[in-house]
């Protein structure tokens, strides 16, 4: 069952770390800032219509070398103010410096914001290009759990990798750079899009293994175009695995057969990692709310008045 929402915000917002502790499935959706007018219109519509849903929390992006900054920090502000909604900031050290993210905290705290979801983050223009740290910055998004926690009260969440982050050089080596930023204090994780629950289990192996047992929530999109299959590896920097693909090409040629395995994949997919005792599943949704919400349906019962838009 996922944590309700009241109509009326409370004066102390709950972090995520005290709603995974409730022992409830945690079950969240993943929004990014638009660059339109329209854009604008459309993620304000996906977060109405979701919010009906009563999701533990929701995310909100922030852009390759801190480019959407300013309106990923507006968003979460907005959602903190005028919905009922647990909102988690992506904040990520790219192009900023120490004064800079001391800076954004604080702005944080003074919207009421007190959950962080702390990345290094990709390089401007290219995700696969260079990372340059900041001459007055920090190197590793360990260093950024420090600098939040030591800012105040928050709850700090970071990145985690299935298949390997793509400037891990090894498995075992990404393995140590999570524990690491588990030990500067994160109190949960969320992964990168992944298509496959052995990718996420062998992940979660791997960590318990070293003695460490912060949760650890899966991030799952479901493949709802061709396309998709494509821009999750660029997404990702993980190959999508052969065994699925080779499910949507048998149905390439027809969108709507596309959509709704994608759906299908989607809930098998969510239901093995819940089955397995994964804390929840945090959707990536683009931005858009049918897809999520009909994924949400397949997994979850949807709360009384709130009917599936077509």
């Amino acid at each position: 069952m996922s944590l309700g929402r009241s109509s009326v915000r409370p004066e102390r917002v709950p972090t995520v770390r005290e709603l995974l502790a409730s022992g409830e499935r945690s079950f969240s959706f993943e929004f990014f800032p638009p660059k339109t007018e329209e854009g604008e219109r459309q993620l304000w519509r996906a977060i109405r219509e979701l919010e009906a849903l009563r999701p533990t929390f929701v995310s909100v992006t922030y852009g390759a070398g801190g480019g959407s900054r300013d309106r990923t920090v507006d968003i979460v502000e907005r959602v903190a103010h005028e919905t009922t909604l647990t909102p988690v900031a992506h904040f990520t050290a790219v192009n900023h410096s120490l004064r800079e993210l001391r800076h954004l905290v604080g702005r944080f705290a003074g919207a009421g914001v007190r959950n962080i979801l702390a990345v290094r983050g990709d390089p401007p223009g290219d995700p696969m290009g260079e990372w340059v740290k900041h001459p007055e910055g920090v190197l590793y998004a360990e260093e950024l759990v420090r600098l939040i926690r030591q800012s105040g009260d928050f709850c700090v969440g970071v990145a985690a990798f299935p298949y390997k982050h793509p400037r891990s050089a090894t498995i075992e080596t990404d393995t140590e750079y999570f524990v690491r930023k588990c030990e500067a204090g994160a109190d949960y994780a969320i992964t990168q899009m992944f298509f496959r629950a052995e990718d996420y289990l062998r992940l979660r192996d791997r960590v318990a293994a070293r003695g460490c047992d912060t949760p650890i929530i899966p991030g799952i999109m479901p493949v709802t175009q061709m396309s998709t299959i494509a821009r999750s590896e660029q997404l990702s920097g993980a190959p999508f695995p052969e065994e699925v693909a080779a499910r949507f090409e048998a149905v390439k040629d027809d969108p709507a057969r596309v959509r709704r395995l994608g759906i299908e994949h989607a809930a098998e997919l969510c239901r093995k990692l819940l089955d397995e005792g994964a804390p929840g599943i945090h959707f990536i949704t683009f931005n858009r709310s049918n897809a999520t919400r009909e994924l949400f349906q397949r997994i979850q019962p949807i709360p009384a008045a709130t009917p599936l838009s077509a």
